[in-house]
């Protein structure tokens, strides 16, 4: 976007409001979302969502949360305060597209530079888990931009593994990603196979299935590991992980703990890469 929002709105707002007007904002394919839209504006927000459709061709959709990320799918609750009434669009990056509904599917377009890094460090003939794949774009990026011989998603969210099996097609990826819907305790069992790298991109309580993928991972394989976490504490994603690794007598050597993204003042998404023999 070129002009900040503010722009637009200071001849339709008045200063009180226009201090008010949010700024931040995901896109997600042609639909804009709200995460934190101020109460005092909601008698306002149809026409800020006008503003924007009027300004910003691409945008076909406006939406605002009404409820953040939450459930079983860690999935949102949304509103569309302007342009098409609907949820489902179809988002680019990393040169793939992803078809979604973005209130039925957990997906942080926020994450895109680190799905990036990931497929960068994927070598040549890996075969590839991405715990919780939602609608594919973990393995999507992963198949598209490594020379990884095979990538295996397993998602509970039947609507996201429904998505996802429609994007491998459309991505013309079905050679490399194999997907499974359930549950990752029931189906990882029944692959009867070990993986040279993990993915575990779970939004929140990930560490409930560290000894999964321990289980699971070749030796001298490498675990992505995702956890929230306050910028002060980051090491707890070290301790969790030598938790496991000590209950489930494996050796492990954390690579690297990284930011990929904030989660609210002063806390952050991490991603700890650690390596198993």
């Amino acid at each position: 976007m070129k002009k900040n929002l503010k722009f637009y709105l200071k001849d339709k707002l008045s200063k009180r409001e226009l201090q008010l007007a949010p700024t931040s904002f995901d896109i997600v394919g042609d639909i804009l979302i709200f995460s934190e839209f101020p109460k005092q504006l909601t008698k306002k927000e149809k026409l800020i969502g006008n503003v924007i459709l009027e300004n910003y061709n691409h945008i076909k959709t406006v939406l605002k949360k009404t409820r953040k990320y939450s459930g079983r799918f860690r999935t949102p609750k949304l509103k569309v305060i302007a342009g098409e009434k609907r949820e489902e669009t179809i988002h680019k990056e990393n040169n793939i597209f992803v078809k979604l509904d973005v209130e039925k599917v957990y997906f942080s377009v926020r994450m895109s530079s680190e799905r990036k890094r990931i497929a960068g460090l994927v070598k040549p003939n890996e075969s590839v888990l991405v715990m919780f794949s939602g609608s594919g774009v973990y393995p999507l990026v992963i198949a598209r931009n490594s020379k990884c011989r095979e990538v295996y998603g397993i998602e509970i969210n039947q609507i996201a593994h429904k998505y996802a099996l429609e994007n491998v097609k459309k991505n013309k990826l079905d050679g490399k990603i194999k997907l499974f819907f359930g549950d990752v305790r029931k189906m990882m069992p029944k692959l009867k196979k070990k993986f040279d790298r993990i993915l575990m991109p779970l939004p929140k309580g990930g560490e409930n299935y560290l000894d999964l993928a321990l289980k699971y991972i070749k030796n001298k394989g490498i675990v992505h590991f995702y956890d929230f976490l306050h910028e002060d504490e980051f090491y707890k994603a070290g301790e969790k992980i030598k938790d496991s690794c000590y209950k489930s007598k494996k050796r492990c050597a954390i690579i690297k703990i990284i930011k990929c993204g904030q989660y609210s003042p002063g806390f952050y998404r991490v991603c700890a890469d650690f390596f198993v023999d």
